[in-house]
């Protein structure tokens, strides 16, 4: 039983509009609103904003298998992708382009075929939940979604919604598998649905607060700072902090909103025209201090500073970066709780 476009719209999780294709179904994390704004701004950031990063399948079912065949173009510097499919929590397979090769500590610039594939995945026996996790590294078209034939199909729906605002770290980059990111593990962790707006090198862009989505947002978080302090001067990075936090405060004024400041880089010592980097974290907490509904959250100790928690060795979490970032942020938000006990 192939899904048709509207079964796959109804299933989907972390998108704000879908498109029917010639081939398939694409999925986007962006309004049309949002990618204009990019897209006169920058073609690489335009680029970016057709990832899939934080979408996901979430349904149920009596099917015994899952067919699933895609088209993954370009949409990220990394040429490496996972579609995670997860069976009650636990990882029934993945569809990826690095599974036949061996790993290198950096794998950043591993070289990856892109196109076509596909993948039959064993769900077994009676009724389970299903979540197949889409790249956050590339644009993937849905070209067929199958099941057994006569199975039902009914979709999961979160009972709150997480913003996710930030640069490459809140993207994905680079865990090897989307659903290690720590945006996917903390909205889980929330019971909420993620909505990802990060972008690879991106810094405070007050235009983008200023745009409404089309929900409201239980919680959100906003991670930018590293980029800026390693391309901006002090008081136009202030200037910009400040617009972005007053859009995001005006727009959603009911929402729990985090004020992430940057983790550890291997570079931190470095001389910028900013000044050093502790002093991002300073003025963030400084900024967000007049608003009510924003909590700053100190982020330079949530990875180890050790190479191994780093796929790049210096800046961007691997998947066990990402499990310590995770960690430390749900203690932060949700203080008391042990991140081992949630509810998926």
């Amino acid at each position: 039983m192939k899904l048709t476009y509207e079964q796959i719209s109804a299933i989907c999780q972390g998108a704000v509009r879908s498109a029917g294709t010639e081939n398939g179904v694409c999925l986007y994390r962006f309004t049309e609103e949002q990618e204009e704004l990019y897209k006169w701004i920058s073609e690489d950031f335009y680029r970016k904003s057709r990832a899939t990063a934080g979408v996901k399948l979430c349904f149920e079912t009596n099917s015994t298998v899952l067919s699933l065949r895609v088209n993954v173009r370009v949409a990220s510097s990394r040429q490496y992708f996972s579609i995670d499919v997860m069976v009650n929590g636990e990882p029934a397979g993945y569809l990826d382009n690095f599974s036949d090769i061996e790993i290198p500590q950096d794998y950043t610039t591993i070289q990856c075929p892109r196109g076509e594939f596909s993948k039959q995945f064993d769900l077994g026996e009676g009724t389970k939940q299903v979540c197949v996790y889409l790249p956050w590294s590339m644009a993937v078209e849905i070209q067929e979604l199958s099941l057994d034939d006569g199975a039902w199909i009914k979709p999961i729906k979160a009972a709150k919604k997480m913003l996710a605002f930030g640069d490459s770290i809140t993207q994905g980059y680079d865990a090897l598998r989307p659903s290690n990111r720590y945006a996917a593990k903390l909205a889980e962790a929330l019971g909420a649905e993620e909505v990802n707006k990060g972008i690879g090198a991106e810094r405070f862009f007050p235009a983008l607060a200023e745009t409404r989505e089309p929900f409201e947002p239980d919680y959100i978080t906003v991670a930018y700072g590293t980029n800026d302090w390693s391309r901006l001067g002090e008081d136009e990075f202030k200037e910009k902090c400040y617009a972005f936090y007053a859009a995001l405060n005006r727009n959603y004024p009911n929402a729990k909103i985090f004020a992430i400041t940057p983790i550890w880089r291997k570079d931190y010592t470095a001389e910028k025209t900013f000044g050093p980097f502790h002093k991002v974290s300073e003025d963030i907490e400084s900024i967000v201090k007049e608003f009510e509904n924003i909590t700053c959250i100190h982020g330079f100790d949530f990875v180890p500073q050790d190479e191994k928690y780093f796929a790049d060795l210096r800046l961007h979490p691997n998947d066990d970066g990402f499990e310590e970032y995770f960690r430390n942020l749900y203690k932060e938000i949700l203080p008391g709780e042990n991140p081992d006990e949630f509810s998926v």
